[in-house]
């Protein structure tokens, strides 16, 4: 049985997630099976992480394709199972077309597109839109699939290629980069400059359960960001707190904040 003390550890909206992840953490241990998952978020990523290592005879490796990848898939085997080198079936959709419209297209078209075709979320890794196309890391059971039925993205004609992982070519995170001073590190605080919207407005959302930070629900206002953090605020974006600098003359805090672009 699961200890409820994991619970514990977790936000309540993450306890179907902590179930499946036990389970297949104990089915590894106990039956001795071999796990392949689809796309995990970096939440999801560090909750498996933290069950597997509370079980002895078990291990897991993660990869989405290259080393920085923010969506990953994880084997999740008994301990005596050599996991390096291990194929984790992925396949590199790559996506290109003749039209100059493309070149407009941004990351949420691609999503939406692939969506929209009736693919699940957890089917798909990390888009990496290029200056002349998009390489997509997608589950290898669903890439024929996209391959034959991906031809337009966002009303652009578009053509597909399957090709394999090692030739996967990635973005780099564009960021638009903005300086800003706060009375606190508070998150609202930060967020409704970041979105430049009021803090009466940004509260709602972050206690309406619509704001990640680290990819974890967070429902407080008050709660204090430091560097490095990525908040995502459902219909706002992305942002992270790239850096954390010294106090105004006035007490406020200068930091350097990057809303995704």
């Amino acid at each position: 049985m699961m200890k409820l003390d994991i619970y514990d550890h977790f936000h309540k909206d993450e306890r179907e997630f902590v179930d499946r992840a036990w389970e297949w953490v104990v089915n590894a241990g106990q039956y001795h099976e071999t796990k392949l998952t689809d796309f995990l978020d970096p939440r999801q990523r560090f909750i498996l992480e933290s069950l597997v290592n509370r079980h002895p005879d078990v291990h897991a490796v993660f990869d989405g394709g290259h080393a920085d990848a923010e969506r990953v898939r994880a084997m999740i085997a008994p301990d005596y199972r050599a996991l390096e080198g291990e194929d984790l079936k992925m396949k590199v959709l790559s996506i290109s077309s003749g039209d100059q419209k493309f070149l407009e297209l941004e990351h949420g078209d691609y999503m939406g597109s692939i969506l929209g075709l009736g693919i699940k979320r957890s089917k798909i890794g990390d888009i990496h839109v290029l200056a002349d196309g998009c390489h997509a890391v997608v589950a290898d059971d669903i890439s024929a699939y996209l391959h034959l039925n991906l031809s337009q993205v966002h009303r652009v004609h578009v053509m597909t290629d399957l090709l394999p992982l090692d030739k996967l070519q990635v973005a780099r995170t564009n960021f638009e980069a903005m300086d800003i001073t706060v009375s606190s590190m508070r998150l609202d605080g930060i967020a409704s400059d970041a979105y430049r919207i009021s803090r009466t407005k940004i509260v709602v959302p972050i206690k309406a359960g619509r704001c990640r930070v680290n990819w974890k629900v967070e429902e407080d206002p008050s709660t204090n960001l430091k560097e490095g953090d990525v908040v995502s605020i459902q219909g706002f974006g992305r942002f992270k707190v790239l850096e954390t600098g010294g106090l105004t003359k006035k007490g406020r805090y200068r930091i350097k904040v990057g809303k995704y672009a």
